[in-house]
Parts: C-alpha cells; sequence; structure tokens
C-alpha cells in the first residue's frame, strides 16, 4: 500500500530566525510567522517543535493558531523532548487542541536519559488515549539511543500509534549510518526529517567535519528514501529541517537559511508530484 507524504516545514527549518541561545535575534520569528512562512513556501504542513514551546501558550492563544493555520489550509503537527508521563499526557492534549494527529517527541532531556524499559513503562498507559484521539507518537532518533533500542520501545508498546521520527542525520552521534537507520526504523516510521548533510574531511585530514545542505545538494538520497516511506504507507509527513551553518553574522546566516528553504522546498515539491 503507497500513501502520499504531504511535504511541510517546522521550527527547525528557521532555527536561526526563530532563536538560538546565545545568539542575540532581536525579531524572534513566532508560531504564527512560522505559518506564514509555510503559506508562502506552498506547504502543506508545519511541525512546531521543542524550540516554540507551545506548553507556554494559553488554550486561546492555541485555538487562535489552528484558525490562522486553518484559513490558510496548513495542517499541524506538535512536538516536545523529554519524555515523561506527565509531558506525554500534556502534549497529547496540545496536538488534540491543534487537531494534530501526530506528535513527535525527542526521548532525552538535559538530565534525562531513560531507559528502553522505562520509556515504554511511560508510554503504554498513554496509548488509549492516542489510539481514541487518533494520535501517533512518533519517537524521534537522536544521540544516545541506538536503532535497536528505539526497535525495543516501538514493539514493546506494541500499537499502530507508536512509531518513529526518522530523522535523517542525528543518529550519526550514536554513531551508527544512515543505510543502517532507514533498514532498521523505515518500517516503523510516521514521520520524517529531511535533513540533507554533507561530510568534508579537515584540512589538516584528521577528522571530518558534517554540516547541513539545502536539500538535494548533500549526501542523503531523499527521492529513493521518500519512495520507500511512501511504499510502506505508514509515512504521514516529510518535515523539512536545515543545519544551515552560522557566518558571518546573525543577519547573513538568516538570509541564508531563507534561501535554503525556498530552494529546498522547491527541490521536494518536485519529488512528490
Amino acid at each position: 500500500m503507497s500513501n502520499r507524504i504531504k511535504i511541510g516545514i517546522g521550527s527547525y527549518t528557521y532555527t536561526w530566525s526563530i532563536g538560538v541561545p546565545g545568539y542575540v535575534n532581536k525579531m524572534p520569528m513566532s508560531a504564527f510567522d512560522l505559518i506564514e512562512k509555510a503559506t508562502e513556501l506552498k506547504a502543506e504542513v508545519v511541525q512546531f517543535a521543542d524550540n516554540i514551546m507551545l506548553e507556554n501558550y494559553s488554550s486561546n492563544e492555541m485555538d487562535q493558531l489552528f484558525s490562522f493555520a486553518r484559513k490558510r489550509g496548513i495542517k499541524l503537527e506538535v512536538g516536545a523532548k523529554g519524555l515523561t508521563s506527565e509531558r506525554l499526557r500534556l502534549y497529547t492534549e496540545i496536538a488534540e487542541l491543534l487537531h494534530a494527529d501526530l506528535l513527535r517527541f525527542i526521548i532525552d532531556d538535559v538530565g534525562f536519559e531513560p531507559s528502553p524499559d522505562t520509556v515504554i513503562k511511560m508510554i503504554q498507559p498513554i496509548i488509549p488515549l492516542l489510539e481514541e484521539k487518533g494520535i501517533s507518537l512518533a519517537l524521534e532518533n537522536h544521540d544516545r539511543l541506538k536503532c535497536a533500542d528505539l526497535l525495543l520501545i516501538v514493539t514493546g508498546c506494541n500499537s499502530p500509534n507508536v512509531g518513529i521520527c526518522l530523522d535523517t542525520v542525528n543518529s550519526l552521534g550514536v554513531p551508527e549510518g544512515m543505510d543502517e537507520v532507514i533498514r532498521t526504523l523505515s518500517p516503523y516510521t510516521l514521520n520524517l526529517h529531511v535533513k540533507d548533510f554533507v561530510i568534508r574531511r579537515l584540512d589538516h585530514k584528521m577528522g571530518f567535519c558534517v554540516n547541513g545542505a539545502s536539500a538535494g545538494e548533500g549526501k542523503l538520497e531523499i527521492a529513493g528514501l521518500l519512495g520507500k516511506l511512501a511504499a510502506l504507507g505508514k509515512c504521514h509527513s516529510a518535515i523539512l529541517e536545515l543545519w544551515t551553518p552560522f557566518g558571518p553574522t546573525l543577519e547573513d546566516t538568516i538570509a541564508r537559511e531563507n534561501e535554503w528553504a525556498f530552494n529546498s522546498m522547491k527541490y521536494l515539491k518536485q519529488l512528490s508530484c
């Protein structure tokens, strides 16, 4: 069974514009601004991640956010990090308020690195609520847990509403290669983070540097990956994320981020036709 994957942007498409700790951004992009960007780029989806903390928004503000997106034909998805029972329940409620059917979670947070068994025990009591509300929980591969750990969690939860948010670069920090990550996690992938990248050897030849790239300009075989996930029929959406390198100023970096977002979305929309 094949499935057309919706193409969208997220709050990590515009990381510098939204704000990075330690870099002063006098006019940070808001959640409403991000939806406007999605409209300009003709994106179908906006995914709010943990750099736009929806828990700080009132229910009235979230109603306004949903209405703002709906008028522009934009579907919303929700994201957070630090998966505790309390935060999982909170963000399930937030997803419901925003009529979002996908909730992406990074399991870890600063000083919080639960074991796979602990994660399963936190998720299991919430599964009936997720199923009742039609919300899918997508756990993102990040810098600590290996594919085998994430696979253990998803299969241990044993619900079609619990799966993977597949990020195309993060697992290099484990380290695990992208082919292994895709092979292991794609059958359970509910959401894709399209993050293209380049790997260059350092000038002194002792080591490598991994940097972001505009989609289609790096090492990632995006067309093949989208085709594979579409054929599996479980992936809701593909969200563009960018690791735009800093320099020489924040203003220059934000300008490059905007250019990369435009070029990346143009490339991705061609693939999804």
